[in-house]
């Protein structure tokens, strides 16, 4: 029955969605529009990453992962310390 079930979903194309990653980064040393900019950029150019938003007025940085692509807390620690900033906390969601 097992092997059954497999076959229909593999000849239906039925499949689990990807699923993205949601990291909130709090960041300290952001003060203007130009720390957003600098932050952006040095994110932008990991391949693992969709999207990032930084909320300028809470000190956060909110990063989206491609579908199923993760992201390690040292290489988001690093990208940013070599951006200028200092990482506080990070937390992962999925």
């Amino acid at each position: 029955m097992r092997k059954l079930f497999l076959s229909a979903a593999l000849v239906t194309g039925i499949s689990a969605p990807a699923m993205a990653e949601t990291i909130h980064v709090g960041v300290n040393g952001l003060v203007c529009a130009f720390c957003v900019t600098g932050i952006e950029n040095s994110l932008k150019k990991i391949p693992a990453i969709e999207s990032v938003k930084v909320d300028l007025d809470n000190k956060l940085v909110t990063i989206t992962t491609k579908p199923d692509k993760t992201l390690d807390d040292k290489t988001i620690t690093e990208t940013i310390t070599d951006a200028g900033y200092n990482v506080t906390n990070i937390h992962h969601k999925k």
